[in-house]
């Protein structure tokens, strides 16, 4: 099915929360969405990484990195290994690293931007809790639909 955003939120005015936070997009895949896992993290991207090596079909990882720029929450190795467990996303309150690698892979990226600096990996976060951001709540289990022209939330599958 051929969808859009602004669709979505034509056709499901009382279904879908916009996220009001302005996000970047890398990788080849501009349109994606999925149900909702999430994580929260601090300039560490453990939980990051572990999530990458798990069977993501039909899933977007959401990551609340607090909005912190010095540190990359996702590189070119831990992006490749989203793309072969099938993962159809991620969604970082946060920024990136490995931009011109990760603009090749077909995996859909929506970031507050980029620096070259990596995360020392410590082991802290969490994963499955609800995060917020954007003036959005994302709940695990709830759906993702990111596009050029933003990206909306639901409590159910709209596709």
């Amino acid at each position: 099915m051929t969808w859009t955003s602004p669709d979505l939120a034509d056709n499901f005015p009382g279904n879908v929360v916009a996220l009001e936070l302005q996000m970047q997009s890398y990788g080849l895949k501009t349109q994606f969405c999925g149900q909702i896992v999430t994580v929260k993290c601090f300039e560490d991207n453990s939980f990051v990484k572990e999530l990458a090596a798990t069977d993501g079909r039909g899933k977007v990882l959401v990551v609340d990195g607090g909005g912190s720029i010095r540190r990359a929450l996702l590189g070119d190795m831990i992006a490749a290994n989203f793309v072969k467990n099938g993962w159809e996303g991620i969604i970082i309150n946060g920024v990136i690293r490995d931009v011109e690698i990760i603009n090749t892979l077909a995996f859909g990226v929506k970031a507050l931007g980029c620096v070259p600096l990596k995360t020392d990996k410590r082991g802290e976060g969490q994963k499955y809790i609800p995060v917020a951001f954007g003036n959005v709540n994302f709940t695990e289990a709830h759906y993702v639909y990111s596009d050029g022209s933003g990206i909306l939330v639901s409590d159910k599958a709209l596709l």
